[in-house]
């Protein structure tokens, strides 16, 4: 089935050229140096149920149409909902006034080439679409998943929930480029909560099957074994509700895949953003220790760290064919041998810095929304020779083992941090010993990377992520993927912050 038949027909039927004709043709005049029109329709399908009970159900759709420019003297941008080339044509318009209102503030506006690509289409790897799927159908695997839960002594309740997503997007500009895209992703997630028969005291467990760019398909078993993680989860959240409170001390940690992707988001993937480093995102979310000028000079962590960023790699929730600037997804070192060498750009913060052409990480959560640089996948590679998660606990004499995303909490300069994990485990002799409640790791970025150890090997690595990244004012929601291995860190800081984390 050829990619331009994948694409919905119903977005596809839009008079997506004719809008974007109407739009450029009023975007044309001096001093532009980009101008382009997009066109984004969002489809959101949810359903929550509450002990095997459908207790919500959406289902949204929303499309629009934005402009953008970047001229000589600053950028203008202007989004209508109204799909008429007569409102294209407006929405240039009140870009222009939006760009000449901003001329007396002197920005220049640099902005990168790219080559042209003239009439491509991508969409994202999946079988299934799930927004295909009926209603019930998607109600039933969840309430299946909540009835097993329910039947463990365990489990005194059970919250399930199911969200698909379908994103369509055409983009053309003056330089010619135009890209029809479609990409779905989902995430299942289920939390099952249970009560200590002595004390009452009550903890929560929640899955660790991640968000991913699959369809239906996934909720059966493909990308992820949801059988296998709903029968484990009983037991997980026996031994939880019977663990003791860590002792605080310094630990050898072996950090599950399931924990680390959480920390690679926040203390790589934010600080190596270039423009948090360039000061743009100060007034929402900070700035970093990772600036242009340690470019190829910055200690980041150990020999063992390498940190890859791509925007190509299958199933990634940051994958595309192209960015929403019109610049081809590609992939780029961030850390190289605990060294950084890279950077997160659009085609903006790439002209800053002098760079030949931008990275492909502009994206906008929608037509309302100009893009901004948004994460792309980022991921520490694994170690080339053989080294299962079981090796590395064998590697410790008195440490903790985690698993599983909790909270954390980051610095304005992503240097300090705390995170903790869904299940934890003393580690004695080599050996998983007693569950553990309350671990939290607490250190600064540059010092936890330059502890590190040891690495799984391949066979260690799964793809987590965020599908609600959030960032820039007005604030707008992304998604990235994070394939991680588990790693072994030496002399890590651990305290208690009560409960289980």
């Amino acid at each position: 089935m050829s990619e331009v038949v994948r694409v919905d027909l119903a977005f596809l039927s839009l008079p997506l050229r004719a809008l974007a004709d109407a739009a450029l043709d009023r975007a044309r005049g001096p001093g532009v140096r980009h101008a382009a029109v997009q066109v984004v329709r969002t489809r959101r399908a949810h359903v929550l149920l509450n002990d095997g009970h459908t207790t919500a159900s959406t289902d949204t759709e929303r499309t629009a149409l934005s402009v953008r420019l970047v001229t000589t003297r600053g950028r203008g941008f202007a989004a209508t909902s109204r799909l008429t080339p007569e409102a294209a044509a407006d929405a240039a318009d009140r870009a222009w006034e939006v760009a000449r209102a901003c001329a007396p503030l002197g920005v220049d506006a640099p902005f990168a080439a790219e080559p042209v690509h003239d009439d491509a289409v991508w969409v994202s790897a999946y079988e299934v679409n799930p927004l295909d799927v009926p209603e019930e159908d998607r109600a039933a695997v969840l309430a299946g998943w909540s009835a097993e839960l329910l039947a463990s002594p365990h489990v005194s309740s059970v919250l399930a929930k199911f969200t698909a997503v379908q994103e369509d997007r055409f983009y053309a500009d003056l330089a010619g480029t135009t890209t029809t895209q479609q990409q779905v992703r989902v995430h299942p997630q289920v939390l099952v909560a249970g009560a200590h028969p002595r004390t009452g005291v009550v903890e929560a467990l929640r899955s660790e099957g991640p968000p991913t760019a699959r369809g239906w398909e996934y909720a059966g078993g493909a990308g992820w074994d949801w059988a296998g993680e709903v029968a484990a989860m009983p037991e997980r959240l026996a031994a939880k509700l019977r663990a003791r409170p860590v002792e605080p001390g310094r630990y050898d940690l072996v950090v599950d895949a399931s924990n680390l992707w959480l920390t690679v988001h926040e203390t790589v993937g934010h600080a190596t953003e270039l423009d948090r480093a360039l000061g743009h995102e100060v007034s929402y979310a900070g700035t970093t220790f990772a600036t242009p000028d340690l470019l190829g000079s910055l200690r980041y962590g150990s020999d063992l760290m390498t940190v890859t960023a791509d925007r190509t790699t299958p199933h990634g929730m940051a994958t595309t064919g192209y960015d929403d600037e019109g610049v081809a997804a590609q992939s780029w070192s961030l850390v190289e041998g605990g060294v950084l060498t890279g950077f997160q750009t659009d085609r903006g913060t790439a002209a800053v810095i002098g760079a030949d052409r931008s990275t492909g990480c502009a994206y906008a959560e929608s037509s309302s929304h100009e893009p901004l640089a948004r994460m792309p996948n980022v991921s520490l590679a694994p170690s080339p020779t053989p080294c299962r998660t079981e090796d590395l606990v064998a590697g410790v004499d008195d440490g903790v083992y985690l698993a599983g995303s909790a909270g954390w909490s980051i610095d304005s300069r992503r240097e300090n941090f705390q995170f903790t994990a869904q299940r934890c485990h003393r580690v004695r002799a080599g050996r998983l010993a007693e569950p553990l409640s309350g671990v939290a790791y607490q250190w600064s970025t540059r010092e936890f990377w330059r502890s590190l150890a040891g690495l799984g090997d391949a066979s260690t690595v799964t793809s987590f992520g965020a599908d609600l990244c959030g960032k820039g004012r007005p604030a707008q929601a992304a998604a990235t993927s994070h394939a991680v291995p588990s790693a072994l860190f030496r002399g890590v800081p651990v305290r208690h912050v009560g409960g289980a984390g």
